[in-house]
């Protein structure tokens, strides 16, 4: 029998969930999703991911990790993004353990999705320096050096020509202003050479939902830096979330 683990990938519109083949990096069951409550508050997120998750039948000892739109920072959420603001300053590791009665790890959102590409997908054996992106609302940014998570970089947030980065280049900043595939790419190697000056990564791994149309735009990008599209999309953050529950802390 596959080792499992369970991932959860909170955003501002959906909860979803998934046991996770940790040996595969695949779902072993059918996603699970619920609507994520409006207002967003702690106190009414928790019993969704609790409602969500009771359909699996798992051991109590499966490890979980829940992904979450904010840095967090051993377990506290530090900001909030698509979510209500009082979960600043919330310790969610502790609310969601207390509410699911398991052990469980909180992280990022993006450093999920990164974590998953980095062992089962774009990024998967890759050594030195890789920078996973996530292109939608915002700019989501995960750094590994030799495949070991540094948490919370947020990226997106760089200021660029003085510009908050992703008000500039993000995917949401494409349809806002109505701009043409190639009149983003403008924007996106403007970003992608500042990030590549500063880390001089070894492969840049793009996801989020545009990444199924990266045939229109990464081509466009000059970079010296090899920039490939992600693997496991919509799946990543749940995949992500549940193996890192289940590393072994270092």
């Amino acid at each position: 029998m596959a080792v499992r683990g369970l991932g959860v990938d909170i955003g501002g519109s959906g909860i979803k969930a998934a046991p996770v083949d940790l040996a595969a990096g695949a779902f072993s069951a059918e996603r699970v999703r619920l609507e994520t409550p409006q207002p967003a508050t702690p106190a009414a997120v928790a019993p969704v991911v609790a409602e969500v998750l009771a359909g699996f039948d798992v051991p109590d000892d499966t490890p979980v990790g829940i992904t979450f739109p904010a840095v967090i920072q051993h377990g506290i959420a530090r900001s909030a993004a698509n979510v209500d603001d009082s979960w600043i300053g919330t310790d969610a590791g502790t609310l969601f353990s207390e509410t699911l009665g398991r052990k469980v790890l909180v992280v990022n959102d993006a450093d999920a999705a990164g974590f998953a590409e980095v062992q089962f997908g774009a990024a998967k054996g890759v050594r030195g320096v890789v920078l996973v992106t996530t292109l939608g609302t915002g700019i989501g940014s995960a750094l590994f050096v030799d495949g070991k998570l540094v948490p919370n970089t947020e990226l997106g947030h760089l200021e660029i020509d003085g510009h908050d980065a992703e008000k500039k280049a993000a995917d949401s900043a494409r349809e806002r202003h109505d701009l043409s595939w190639s009149q983003w790419a403008k924007r996106l190697q403007r970003y992608y050479s500042h990030v590549e000056d500063l880390l001089w990564p070894d492969l840049i791994v793009v996801g989020g939902g545009v990444s199924k149309k990266h045939e229109k735009f990464l081509p466009l990008l000059d970079l010296r830096t090899p920039i490939v599209p992600a693997q496991l999309r919509n799946d990543a953050g749940i995949i992500g979330a549940a193996s890192l529950a289940s590393a072994p802390v270092s």
